[in-house]
């Protein structure tokens, strides 16, 4: 990787870093026809199962993918170790899985439970075999190539899955669509990507690696088993059918969040690497990461939660309106996703790992107590200490950098305010449209419309710093594009 990124190559990277979180939107709407033909207890059994196998694929990884994009120089040797010591990961959690499946299936009452766990988890070994690819193509910024994997992989097991779901195969027509997904990516990364691993393997390059990663991979692993440990909590006290709904109500707002702010940070990691000796720079691409993600995030977070209602009614039938609550009480939970994820990259970038742990620990002791005094007052109290938690970690997440980069919490909170004001402001007007008692159709079309045009509006009224960058930067490409083609037309 070479020790600087123009901003062209970033913002060529973002398009496809956007194309391919976009194939989440082919997800969603795979999911969607899912939920219409299946049962809310089937997506919580799924829900549950996948909360093992996640966790055991980021011990896969073991924050050596972090550290391959991070190192300034790896070489064959590198590779080739992590992607034997992954494999042999894989092995060994598989192994643990396999085991442990009647014990985990008897402790939430599920019978059924074995054999599924038993075959999802095999989902782990395609991990650890395109965990390198995906490092070669993310440190090189060719995220083109993930968007082909991610969307071949997308149409093929999605496709697969409502099949199967119309033949009346229930929760095996999800569990058969995830794992063909990972299949698929795998093999389709198999041949995009020319690399093949060697006969080779260092214990000093595992160690090199080790020591930039093993803190990102404590960090990872206690974000991931606190993240799933409310689902746990409401898998083991309520009911499968209640997972299912707080699971619906809390992919609509994440999908959001993780397809636009995740697409930013995706390509920051790499971009802050470039500029690790560079702190005012660093200091100038978080800020301008926090304004865009804010800018754009607000809005839609704002305007789904007013939407909510009719728009599960319209996509996935009355049946699921139980999930409604959980969708607008996320949107809270994930608006402050920008300022979070931002933060933590510049931590990660600029290789303070012990930092990272260490804000990680604290984070998670605060949620866990919080957590568990909620327990007792019902599901929703649970969701309403995310959103606690959620406020409570953008501070502790940004502390770090007030030393490292500069970057006040005043500095931060004066970059989101004006998109957090016009959002409420455009949240306030779309919300009365629903006193004209129109169709749901009908309604949603004209909230959104609204929307659209009042925050806009808005933006380009005050002079919106974010806004007007945007537009520029989207001339210029334009421009740029336009001579390209030109200058091709002119080569002929």
């Amino acid at each position: 990787m070479r020790n600087e990124i123009t901003k062209s190559e970033v913002l060529h990277s973002l398009f496809w870093k956007l194309m391919e979180r976009g194939t989440y939107g082919i997800q969603f709407i795979v999911n969607i026809v899912l939920a219409r033909l299946l049962l809310p207890e089937e997506f919580g059994l799924i829900v549950l199962i996948t909360i093992f196998t996640s966790i055991a694929e980021i011990l896969v990884q073991g924050g050596f993918n972090t550290a391959l994009i991070q190192k300034k120089d790896t070489d064959e040797v590198d590779y080739s170790s992590v992607f034997y010591l992954n494999l042999l990961v894989a092995i060994l959690l598989y192994v643990v899985l396999y085991i442990t499946a009647p014990y985990i299936a008897t402790f939430f009452k599920q019978p059924n439970f074995l054999i599924m766990i038993r075959i999802l988890s095999l989902t782990v070994f395609f991990c650890s075999i395109n965990s390198i690819q995906i490092a070669i193509l993310s440190r090189n910024m060719h995220f083109k190539k993930l968007f082909i994997s991610s969307f071949c992989a997308i149409i093929i097991s999605g496709s697969v899955g409502i099949i199967l779901a119309y033949a009346s195969f229930g929760v095996w027509a999800l569990l058969i669509q995830q794992l063909s997904n990972q299949f698929l990516i795998t093999i389709t990364l198999w041949f995009i990507v020319k690399w093949r691993p060697r006969f080779i393997f260092s214990i000093l390059s595992i160690k090199s690696l080790f020591s930039l990663g093993w803190k990102l991979l404590i960090s990872s692993l206690i974000t991931a088993l606190y993240s799933n440990l409310r689902s746990l909590i409401i898998a083991k006290f309520f009911s499968p059918s209640t997972l299912g709904f707080y699971n619906r109500g809390e992919q609509f707002p994440t999908l959001i969040v993780s397809n636009i702010d995740g697409s930013i940070q995706s390509v920051m990691l790499p971009t802050l690497s470039s500029h690790q000796d560079d702190k005012k720079r660093v200091k100038e691409i978080v800020r301008r990461s926090i304004v865009t993600s804010s800018f754009i995030v607000f809005p839609l977070l704002i305007g789904l939660a007013i939407i909510s209602e009719p728009l599960i009614k319209i996509l996935l039938t009355e049946k699921w309106l139980p999930a409604v609550p959980y969708m607008q009480m996320f949107c809270a939970v994930c608006a402050l996703w920008p300022i979070h994820t931002a933060n933590l990259q510049v931590i990660s970038a600029l290789g303070r790992g012990d930092i990272f742990l260490k804000i990680e620990i604290i984070k998670k002791v605060t949620e866990s107590i919080i957590l568990v005094i909620s327990i007792p007052f019902g599901i929703y109290a649970i969701v309403w200490a995310a959103i606690i938690c959620s406020i409570i970690s953008s501070f502790i997440n940004a502390y770090p950098n007030i030393k490292l980069i500069d970057y006040s919490l005043q500095e931060q909170s004066k970059d989101i305010f004006p998109s957090l004001l016009l959002s409420f402001v455009m949240g306030t007007v779309v919300y009365t449209i629903q006193w004209f008692e129109l169709s749901e159709m009908l309604t949603i079309v004209c909230q959104v419309i609204v929307g659209i045009i009042l925050y806009f509006g808005l933006a380009k009224i005050f002079k919106l710093e974010c806004f007007t960058y945007l537009v520029l930067t989207l001339k210029e490409r334009f421009k740029r594009n336009k001579l390209l083609k030109e200058n091709t037309i002119k080569g002929l």
